[in-house]
């Protein structure tokens, strides 16, 4: 599959301002299945300086910086990707991973001892009342760790409302869970929690999602990868109650949300500031 991506991003600012150093994570991160034929990156005003960097979290970003007083930050970003199709359950997991929940007949599980400093930031959690009920009903009824992963991730869409919402902020993941819906963000986020609860580490991606036949609101997009040993990262998507497949782009994966955002940065001056965001994907080949 063959994909234009046209992603702009629109700040207003109510006075002139000082733009901070900006984080632009617009990159499409590495995956086996997908490739950037070209890309593209328009910034106005211009920035005095523009560079390729990593962050801790092994994600590729742009930073860049300005010296002009501005009252607007528009950043518009054009890319050609190629994906190709792959099993989203073609894996195989560490049988010794399983042991825990086999032996106690509910998911619980634990990472070698030797991970754990690595696994740490991945396994932070916010624990919320009734997310028992959910993770043990999933699990009497599956067959098997992945079948529990795709019958929750399908539960999650099956019973909880997906809403579209332009504010750039998340909900706590109790506060989704209580309500019964979110955004893209909010369900990922709240699966994230639900999961660390059994032991599992788990990360938020940020990217964009290519469905034709969804209603608005999924090119820019959000889900979570589960690490399993001998697997690797695994995504999922709630909203949608899929594992993800070629269709879905990352452009930055981290064990907080807010670390994921595709623009980051500040601004000095008294203002208020105002964004619009608009994303285009167009299907070039199948």
């Amino acid at each position: 599959m063959k994909l234009r991506i046209n992603h702009i991003t629109h700040y207003d600012y109510s006075s002139v301002i000082s733009l901070g150093v900006h984080k632009l994570y617009l990159l499409p991160q590495f995956r086996t299945y997908l490739s950037v034929a070209s890309q593209s990156l328009s910034i106005s005003p211009q920035p005095s300086g523009l560079g390729d960097r990593l962050d801790l979290a092994g994600n590729s970003f742009k930073q860049t910086w300005f010296n002009e007083p501005t009252d607007f930050l528009k950043i518009q970003s054009e890319l050609v990707v190629e994906t190709k199709e792959f099993n989203p359950f073609g894996f195989i997991i560490d049988f010794d991973f399983l042991k825990d929940s086999l032996e106690s007949g509910k998911p619980v599980f634990s990472y070698p001892s030797e991970s754990q400093d690595l696994i740490n930031p991945f396994v932070r959690l916010t624990e919320f009342a009734s997310a028992e009920s959910i993770l043990n009903s999933t699990w009497k009824d599956s067959s098997g760790i992945t079948d529990w992963l795709a019958r929750l991730t399908n539960s999650i869409y099956q019973n909880w409302n997906h809403v579209i919402r332009h504010e750039e902020n998340i909900w706590d993941p109790g506060f989704t869970f209580s309500n019964k819906g979110g955004s893209c963000r909010d369900l990922a986020w709240m699966e994230m929690m639900l999961l660390r609860q059994t032991g599992l580490a788990t990360r938020f991606i940020s990217g964009y999602a290519f469905n034709p036949n969804l209603d608005d609101g999924h090119e820019l997009h959000a889900w979570l990868e589960v690490y399993l040993p001998g697997a690797g990262w695994i995504g999922m998507d709630p909203s949608l109650g899929l594992l993800t497949d070629h269709r879905y782009i990352p452009l930055a994966s981290h064990p907080e949300p807010r670390k994921t955002l595709p623009v980051q940065g500040a601004f000095g001056g008294n203002a208020e500031a105002s964004l619009k965001t608009q994303v285009e994907l167009e299907l070039l080949k199948e």
